[in-house]
């Protein structure tokens, strides 16, 4: 099992979590608004730095992870969506 983690700018969450469903992801977890500093540039939901970002993970088998991050990188080749993935080896979900 892996933990996915995928940092997205909020603007493009939504259409983040039409691709999810549509690659049958059962269940994952958001943070909304995230605030920090990167190399896409702040994103500190101030008036300086209106931006945020949207946080999201979820659990996968090695072959959904490797599926859904194919989807993933068509959907940034399409959109030009600087997306962040990270990845985890998970040893037991409880």
């Amino acid at each position: 099992m892996k933990l996915l983690m995928l940092i997205v700018d909020e603007g493009k969450k939504e259409e983040l979590e039409v691709l999810l469903n549509r690659s049958g992801v059962v269940g994952y977890t958001e943070i909304p608004r995230a605030l920090g500093v990167g190399t896409s540039g702040p994103r500190l939901g101030s008036r300086a730095f209106p931006k945020t970002s949207a946080v999201v993970f979820t659990v996968l088998t090695e072959e959904s992870l490797e599926r859904l991050v194919a989807e993933i990188r068509g959907f940034c080749a399409d959109c030009g969506e600087r997306l962040k993935m990270i990845v985890w080896g998970v040893e037991e979900v409880m």
